[in-house]
């Protein structure tokens, strides 16, 4: 037992010391292989050169076994001074690159060359430009500067590298300066703006002839400098850019009255054009030559002359519209309508309404234009002579009397006149219409409130991030006041608002004299003239308040997200417009308030998803749904609201089809069936437009259905009144010219096409384009301006149209 624990312990004792004469010797060699290194055996040596900043280091060697110090050394002078450097390698191992590191007494900056940006690209061009001192440091700091700058690599095959560093003369812009450079991803580019004294505010504009992205920040004048593709958005305002970039700059934003503009080329365009193209394997050369120009923007004075001179001239229309309501109504233009003596109504009043029962064979086919006055005077007269004269006893005779009270019946005549389809009460009507403007003014209230309260954070982010992508702006023309980055673009809204409210205030004035004519003369009211409802009037006048307001949320910051404010009320103004024609001669059919605003919602839905989801499938059934629409209300029309909209309604659609178009020589209505016939050609071709070639915006694409079906509507209208023999009175001949001029002109400064939210930001800044109403408003401040007047105007022409039969009996006045 004993020998066995002895051989046991031996053995322990063995292999300890084996496992100490193995760490000593291992511990010896790293104590030798450390000492070798710090002896230099391993041939690390550092060469310091003392720079000069006017030579070119060429090809100089480097491997893992020597490094370079360069040591450059300038005087720091009151005026900022700025350094570049220029790095680059022609023979360099991807996976060892060349190290440069910069270091200053406040600063260090480092690169490696080859630079990779975002991992797809390997430049072996590097410039670099050093972070001058600002203000504050220059005081602290020692006259005499020196830069370091260390150079190394690790790997062991040898590269080598070219350097040069210099002096800027150039790093300061002047004020309505051009400076021109080049700029790419691997050699960005920033200079110094201050701000003179008497200057307040400027413009920025960088313009290229390339289309290669790049952004555009604007910088405190703090170190670092972000000036990478991964860093530039750090800091500051930027924008993204092809062609052309501007920003409008406060001195008051900036704590030294002074900026850095800092510019980056990206390394491919996907952020400007959303189109990733095919990588090449070695980088392709995108230096892109830019034009920097800084200039002065408007003073106090201009903002105000734009101001006043905008609101003057939609005041000078209140004035005009004054004298014009003297004129008319004071000055004896319309004295027989509005003083009318007693023969004059007794010789009205003695002439007996009919029914229009000159077609009382409702399956006949009859020209209005053959009923004389004197026939449908004498037709009244017919069934009481003839009572008179007749022997037999009609006590048991049906004499069908229901055919002049059913609407079903009387709507089925082939010659309707306006007395056929005003036989409701006058007060019911009234209320009915005034439903719509009391709608539309609840609609406007909890519509605009959410819109006021997200344009309000749109521009607290775009001011707390900086990014001036989030808008959409004409920058070119873009002048901020307060938080309202575009100011302009806002105001000239006022248009709409003013005009509007002049709208309102004219059919008013005109109601309270219709009032007061029917309180003396009810009976001549009741039978002579269109009758009168103006509650579609105040709901128009009130949209296109409601238009102006909405569109001045959109203009505070445009984009795709926010389009429906701009153009929600023109599709309702357009369809306010067509109901109101289509009720001055059928008072008795229209569509209900509630149900006119529940299609306009989804009108507007539909304009949501056409934007945010339009593809194959969306454009395929919109086209169905538009068709189908359009034949539902073609029937609807046609059959004057006795068509119900059920499971039978496409048999009835193939009946009226093969009634009215095969079988038939001539439509049951012609007139109307003309019409409709165009309008569904016109919609239809919309539609098939649409899904052949779909267009980008699909927002203005349907309000242009809506304006062309109202602009159909009413050439129709002016022309079947004309060919019935009625007249035009020379104040709706002048608003039928002067709309017809201004919304010429408003479209053509619609088309400018100064900005785009259907593009990305960057491709939408090619549009923009200088000031040019009072270098203050651009192209679509004055479509603003011609479109509200065009819009006021077609309201007028609407409102004065049928002037001429205002002491015409209804019974002869025709339905089309």
């Amino acid at each position: 037992m004993a020998t066995s624990c002895l051989q046991k312990s031996a053995q322990i004792c063995l292999i300890l010391a084996a496992v100490f004469m193995n760490f000593s010797s291992s511990a010896s060699a790293r104590s030798f292989d450390l000492m070798n290194y710090l002896d230099g055996s391993n041939d690390l040596n550092t060469t310091v050169i003392t720079g000069n900043f006017s030579n070119l280091y060429e090809d100089v060697q480097i491997d893992r076994h020597h490094q370079y110090l360069f040591v450059f050394s300038y005087n720091e002078t009151n005026e900022t001074t700025a350094v570049r450097i220029h790095t680059s390698s022609d023979k360099v191992n991807n996976s060892f690159p060349i190290m440069f590191v910069v270091r200053q007494q406040q600063g260090l900056l480092s690169w490696q060359v080859p630079l990779s940006i975002n991992y797809n690209y390997r430049y072996k061009s590097v410039n670099r430009t050093l972070c001058p001192m600002d203000k504050d440091s220059r005081r602290s700091l020692t006259q005499d500067q020196l830069i370091y700058i260390d150079v190394s690599t690790m790997s062991i095959e040898p590269s080598n590298f070219t350097l040069s560093v210099s002096l800027l003369d150039d790093f300061r812009l002047s004020l309505d300066t051009v400076k021109n450079t080049s700029v790419s991803p691997a050699a960005p580019e920033y200079y110094m703006f201050t701000f003179p004294d008497n200057v307040a505010s400027v413009l920025l504009t960088v313009e290229s002839e390339d289309k290669q992205c790049m952004v555009v920040s604007i910088q405190d004048i703090k170190c670092p400098v972000f000036d990478l593709d991964n860093n530039i958005v750090f800091q500051g305002k930027y924008q993204t850019m092809t062609k052309q970039a501007a920003l409008i700059l406060n001195k008051e934003d900036y704590d030294e009255d002074a900026f850095y503009v800092v510019m980056v080329v990206k390394s491919n365009d996907l952020d400007c054009n959303q189109i990733q193209n095919i990588q090449p394997v070695t980088p392709i050369h995108r230096n892109k030559n830019v034009n920097i120009l800084v200039k002065g923007t408007l003073s106090k004075a201009s903002y105000y002359k734009g101001i006043f001179v905008a609101v003057a001239v939609f005041l000078s229309f209140y004035l005009i519209a004054f004298f014009i309501c003297i004129f008319y109504h004071c000055c004896g233009y319309n004295s027989e309508y509005l003083n009318m003596s007693e023969d004059m109504k007794d010789r009205l009043l003695s002439r007996p309404m009919t029914s229009s029962t000159r077609d009382a064979s409702y399956g006949s086919i009859a020209n209005q234009s053959e009923i004389s006055e004197e026939e449908s005077a004498s037709i009244g007269n017919e069934r009481e002579d003839n009572s008179d004269q007749s022997e037999v006893d009609t006590s048991e005779i049906d004499m069908l009397s229901d055919a002049y009270e059913d609407k079903r019946i009387v709507r089925t005549k082939t010659a309707l006149f306006v007395t056929d389809l005003s036989r409701k009460s006058p007060k019911k009507l009234s209320k009915t219409y005034k439903i719509y403007h009391w709608n539309l003014l609840t609609i406007g209230i909890f519509y605009g409130l959410p819109v006021i309260q997200l344009v309000v954070s749109y521009q607290k982010v775009l001011h707390r991030t900086g990014d001036q992508d989030i808008c959409y702006y004409n920058f070119y023309c873009a002048h901020p006041l307060g938080v309202l980055s575009s100011f302009n673009n806002v105001f000239s809204n006022i248009g709409y608002v003013l005009l509007g409210a002049l709208f309102i205030i004219i059919v008013k004035k005109r109601a309270s004299v219709h009032r007061a004519f029917a309180a003396k003369n009810k009976e001549i009211s009741q039978r002579y003239g269109i009758p009168q409802h103006y509650g579609l009037y105040y709901a128009m006048g009130l949209a296109l308040m409601m238009e102006g307001l909405m569109s001045a949320c959109y203009h505070v910051c445009p984009n795709n997200s926010n389009f429906q404010f701009d153009t929600s009320f023109m599709y309702i103004i357009a369809c306010l417009n067509m109901l109101k024609i289509y009720q001055t001669r059928h008072p008795d059919i229209n569509a209900k308030a509630h149900t006119t605003y529940l299609s306009m919602a989804f009108v507007i839905f539909i304009a949501v998803i056409g934007v945010a989801y339009a593809n194959s499938i969306f454009w395929i059934l919109y086209a169905l749904v538009h068709m189908l629409v359009s034949l539902i209300l073609s029937a609807q029309i046609y059959f004057m609201g006795m068509w119900k909209v059920d499971c039978g309604v496409f048999k009835r659609l193939w009946w009226l089809f093969r009634n009215d178009c095969l079988k038939c020589g001539r439509p049951i209505y012609p007139n109307r069936f003309v019409l409709l016939l165009i309008g569904n050609i016109i919609n239809w071709s919309f539609a098939i437009y649409g899904f052949v070639n779909p267009p980008t915006d699909f927002a203005t694409y349907l309000l242009a259905i809506f304006i062309g079906n109202l602009m159909l509507y009413v050439l129709f209208y002016i022309i079947m009144k004309l060919l019935s023999g009625e007249k035009i009175h020379l104040l709706a001949t002048a608003c039928i010219i002067t709309a017809t001029l201004t919304w010429a002109g408003a479209l053509y400064f619609f088309f400018a096409h100064l900005t785009s939210w259907s593009v990305t930001p960057a491709t939408s800044k090619e549009g923009n384009r200088q000031c040019l109403l009072l270098e203050f408003y651009d192209a679509h401040d004055i479509w603003h301006f011609l479109s509200a007047i065009g819009m006021f105007f077609g309201f007028l022409i609407i409102l004065t149209l049928d002037d001429d039969l205002m002491l015409k009996r209804r019974d002869q006045i025709p339905v089309f």
